[in-house]
């Protein structure tokens, strides 16, 4: 109940305030224009392959700074330290703020749709693809606020928390990069960490099962290091 209690006050203050509402914007208006891009360019299909990829590179920045105020916001103000001394655990708290990110995610997200239902208007796109491009999408966001969330505690600036949000997922997503320069088992692990290597097969229409472990493990793990974050404040 209390993390619900958290989740909704968290919702009511994303819906009463207009950054959540610019950023949003932001991020539906640069993944339309690349949309016209590749909708018009040269032997275009009709697939959301362009829309799930430009999303899966603009969710590095859109992820921080929905999650950043979330625990920054609480020490500047010094109301962390009221919330912790309430009848509510750190793990409920961290929670409950995680489900208001993933919701204000999951509504910019739909309005996407629209992309979608264009691509059925003027075309005919393949469902299947189509299905698992907004799955991959949504476990891609989902793992990213939780490393926006571990950056929201770790600082009570909020431009400092989306900073660290955002260098720890541009390092997860491009580690592959690093990957195709070395061999042996030090590539595979290093291609096996990367976020962009597991969202492509999504967007071919595959949905294997290492990749959806693969989400939801990194959302499990930040989300963990997160609540150990909140648990060290007890006893600074």
């Amino acid at each position: 109940m209390n993390t619900f209690t958290v989740a909704w006050k968290e919702i009511k203050g994303y819906f009463s305030t207009p950054a959540a509402y610019i950023v949003g914007a932001m991020f539906l208006s640069l993944t339309g224009i690349f949309f016209v891009f590749d909708v018009t360019s040269p032997f275009a299909e009709a697939s959301v392959r362009g829309i799930v990829n430009w999303a899966s590179f603009f969710i590095v920045f859109l992820a921080p700074l929905l999650t950043m105020r979330l625990l920054a916001e609480e020490q500047k103000l010094g109301t962390l330290e009221l919330l912790m001394t309430a009848p509510v655990r750190d793990w409920e708290v961290v929670l409950g703020k995680y489900i208001a990110s993933l919701v204000m995610f999951s509504a910019t997200i739909v309005l996407t749709l629209y992309y979608v239902l264009l691509l059925y208007v003027f075309g005919q796109p393949d469902t299947g693809p189509v299905l698992s491009g907004y799955l991959g999408l949504m476990l891609h966001g989902a793992a990213a606020l939780a490393v926006g969330l571990l950056g929201s505690s770790l600082s009570a600036n909020q431009i400092v928390a989306a900073v660290v949000g955002i260098a720890v997922l541009l390092m997860l997503s491009f580690v592959d990069r690093v990957g195709s320069l070395v061999s042996g088992v030090a590539a595979d692990v290093l291609n096996g960490l990367s976020l962009n290597a597991h969202v492509t097969d999504f967007t071919r229409g595959v949905i294997d099962t290492a990749n959806v472990v693969y989400f939801l493990s990194i959302t499990a793990v930040f989300l963990f290091l997160t609540i150990r974050s909140m648990e060290t404040r007890r006893w600074r």
